[in-house]
């Protein structure tokens, strides 16, 4: 297995962490409120560590679980301490009553996290349209993903399978926009009836 590294402190990063650690890696929790990374890493237990913010995290994979719009700017102010690394955009670029995107038709978070990252940093797009107590009940749903490096998504699969959980390969990076629209367009089915224990999937051949 592995070392993940997780920039963040909140609901979405105790969920990765927690089912990183049951997958048998270690967890690097780094948070710009050190008291508060500590205590999610306390939380965590045996096998979660704290890192200092801005320097070089020490996991290959980087979960970037912050809010969307401290993402391109936490990326800026890092960066080549990034040099080299994945790094997963779970964001959700959401208006304030999540009634719409907050960023241009053309574009999503994860290609602007792209355009500030060093050129040897690889951008991929997960997570996104999961609900974290769905993420953290832990059950085989389906993580999409979008990236435009074929190893870097091959390695954040086999994360993402080490979790129990099934990666979709949407294609590359410019998908990463629909994700966010997917995101939305979740949140839309949980207000109008469906509620929120749900999440969004595939089927294949007829089954799951």
């Amino acid at each position: 297995m592995s070392s993940i590294s997780i920039i963040g402190s909140g609901n979405m990063a105790g969920a990765i962490g927690a089912l990183a650690l049951r997958g048998g890696h270690t967890v690097e929790v780094v948070g710009r409120d050190s008291d508060k990374a500590t205590a999610l890493a306390r939380a965590l237990g045996p096998g979660a560590t704290v890192g200092t913010w801005g320097h070089a995290p020490v996991g290959d994979i980087v979960i970037l679980a912050v809010l969307f719009a401290g993402a391109v700017p936490i990326v800026s102010e890092y960066g080549e301490e990034l040099a080299d690394k994945i790094v997963v955009d779970i964001t959700n670029p959401f208006n304030a009553d999540a009634s719409a995107l907050a960023i241009p038709h053309d574009t999503s978070v994860a290609q602007q996290i792209s355009d500030v990252a060093p050129a040897s940093t690889q951008v991929v797009k997960a997570f996104n349209t999961l609900f974290r107590h769905i993420l953290a009940a832990g059950d085989p749903v389906d993580v999409f993903i979008a990236g435009d490096d074929a190893k870097a998504k091959a390695k954040v699969s086999a994360f993402i399978t080490s979790l129990g959980l099934r990666p979709r390969d949407t294609g590359d990076l410019s998908m990463a926009h629909w994700l966010e629209g997917a995101g939305l367009l979740e949140m839309g089915l949980a207000r109008n009836g469906l509620g929120f224990d749900i999440s969004l999937g595939v089927q294949v051949g007829g089954a799951e």
